[in-house]
C-alpha cells in the first residue's frame, strides 16, 4: 500500500508565508490528524495536496506519482478525494443523486451513450446508483435516499459529503472539520467509520478542533501553529506537549 508524503512543502501568497516548508506522511491503514489553531494553515495544507494552491516550494509524492504540480482533476484520478469546512452540495438533487455525482471517476460510457440512454450507460447508472445504496446503509442514510440534499440537517449534509468523497473509492481521504457543528453521538458514530476505512486499508487525513475526537481516533498527529510545524507524534504525546497546550491556550502554562 502507498503512502501520500509531503517532502518540503510550503506555500507564500506574496510576501506572506502561509505555510513554511515541513514533511509530512499520510500512511495506509491509519488515521493521521493535523490540528493547530484557527489560521494555523491546516485548510491550505489540503488545498496544497489537492492542487486548489500551488506549492511554493517541496514535493507531493503519491507513490511513484509526482502530484507537486498536478491539477485537482489529476489529483483525483490519482485516488485522492476531499470534504470541505463548508459543505458543497447541490441542494436540490436528491442525496442519492449527489452521492453518484462522486463516482465520476469511475464511469466509463461514452457522452453519446448517456446523451441517448444506451444500454451501456443504463447499465453504469444503475451500478452506480446501488453502488450509492451501499454507501447510504454504511452512513446510516438509506431512508433519506429521495429527499433533496438542502432540506436535510446540518449533520446529514456532512454526511452526504462524505458519501460523495468516498464514491470516489479513493486511496487517500482528506477530512477537512468532518465533525464541525455535530453532536458528540454522531461524532462518535462518524468516528467508528473513518477507522473502519483506515482498517480496510484507506489513509485517512483528519483535520479537526475537536480535541477528544482526535486524541480517541489519531494513530500520528502533526500540529502547525502560524504556519509552523511545531508537533508531533502520537495523540497522547502532542495534546500533553507544553508547546502545543500554549499554541491552544494562547498563554504561559503556568498562567
Amino acid at each position: 500500500m502507498t503512502a501520500l508524503r509531503l517532502q518540503g512543502v510550503g506555500k507564500r501568497f506574496g510576501g506572506l508565508r502561509a505555510v513554511a516548508p515541513f514533511d509530512m506522511s499520510i500512511e495506509p491503514g491509519r488515521i493521521t490528524g493535523l490540528i493547530g489553531p484557527n489560521g494555523a494553515g491546516k485548510t491550505t495544507v489540503v488545498n496544497l495536496i489537492t492542487g486548489v494552491y500551488k506549492l511554493s516550494e517541496g514535493r507531493i509524492l503519491f507513490g511513484d506519482q509526482d502530484l507537486s504540480a498536478a491539477p485537482r482533476h489529476e489529483v483525483a484520478r490519482a485516488g485522492l478525494a476531499r470534504t470541505y469546512q463548508t459543505i458543497r452540495l447541490l441542494p436540490d438533487a436528491t442525496v442519492v443523486e449527489n452521492v453518484v455525482i462522486g463516482m465520476y471517476r469511475h464511469q466509463t460510457t461514452s457522452l453519446l451513450a448517456q446523451m441517448f440512454g444506451l444500454p451501456s450507460s443504463r447499465a453504469e447508472t444503475a451500478r452506480f446508483r446501488a453502488e450509492a445504496q451501499q454507501l447510504l446503509e454504511r452512513f446510516g442514510m438509506t431512508r433519506y435516499a429521495n429527499y433533496p440534499a438542502g432540506a436535510l440537517s446540518y449533520g446529514d449534509q456532512r454526511r452526504v459529503e462524505m458519501m460523495r468523497a468516498l464514491a470516489l473509492k479513493p486511496k487517500v481521504l482528506l477530512l477537512d472539520e468532518p465533525v464541525a457543528g455535530i453532536n458528540d453521538v454522531e461524532a462518535q458514530r462518524l468516528g467508528e467509520i473513518f477507522r473502519a476505512l483506515a482498517d480496510e486499508g484507506m489513509a485517512v487525513l483528519l483535520i479537526e478542533h475537536n480535541m477528544r475526537f482526535v486524541t480517541r481516533l489519531c494513530d500520528y498527529v502533526y500540529v502547525l501553529d502560524s504556519g509552523q510545524l511545531i508537533a508531533q507524534g502520537s495523540a497522547a504525546e502532542v495534546v500533553s506537549n507544553p508547546t502545543v497546550i500554549k499554541a491552544y491556550l494562547g498563554e504561559a502554562i503556568d498562567a
